[in-house]
């Protein structure tokens, strides 16, 4: 899960520096970040080392996913909104929801910080990412992203209580993460803002 995540998210990162017109250098920058930030804010809120500290595998990956970003570049006109881009994000969105409730399982943490844990490590990277790019992190403000890890979260747990902790209920996990986003995109599905509730009230 993590090394799918991790690929995924360089991927998706470095299409949105590309987009900005960055440097190679700034490319490769947000692209680990994005790959990097939501896992390692996931360690250190469960007392251990950060991976990408502990290997250098792990920026390895993060790496192909930068080259894998760049190359689409090259042979696609819109990248950012190529199917490969956002299958590639929902994946990734799925890997990191799951790996971060298995760690937060495995840490002992109650059924919110399994949910919470598995939200964070699906999207803090990001967040971070977008921090970079100098905007809000589009998480708080549009999209059906992060509900989709918090459901993710929350099936993992349920699962767990029920067959298991293991390969069931992480498969469950990221199956729901990932089918609950591709949904989200195909069908335009957004959380509704103050104004929207105060337009259905008039």
């Amino acid at each position: 899960m993590n090394t799918i995540g991790l690929i995924a998210f360089a991927l998706v990162g470095s299409t949105k520096a590309i987009r900005e017109d960055f440097d190679l250098f700034g490319i490769a920058i947000v692209g680990l970040a994005m790959a990097f930030a939501g896992g390692a804010t996931r360690d250190v809120l469960v007392l251990r080392t950060p991976l990408a500290l502990q290997s250098p595998i792990e920026i390895g990956l993060g790496l192909i996913g930068v080259g894998l970003a760049i190359a689409l570049q090259v042979v696609l006109a819109s990248p950012d909104t190529h199917p490969i881009t956002l299958v590639s994000d929902a994946i990734g969105l799925a890997a990191f929801a799951t790996a971060g409730a298995i760690v937060a399982t495995e840490a002992g943490l109650s059924a919110f910080g399994v949910v919470a844990i598995a939200t964070i490590n699906a999207v803090g990277g990001g967040a971070f990412a977008d921090i970079l790019l100098d905007r809000a992190p589009f998480i708080l403000f549009e999209d059906f992203y992060a509900s989709c890890a918090v459901l993710g979260g929350v099936t993992y747990f349920l699962a767990g209580a029920v067959v298991g902790t293991g390969s069931t209920a992480a498969g469950l996990c990221a199956a729901v993460t990932v089918v609950v986003r591709l949904a989200a995109v195909t069908y335009g599905w957004e959380l509704p803002t103050v104004r929207d509730l105060e337009l259905s009230r008039r």
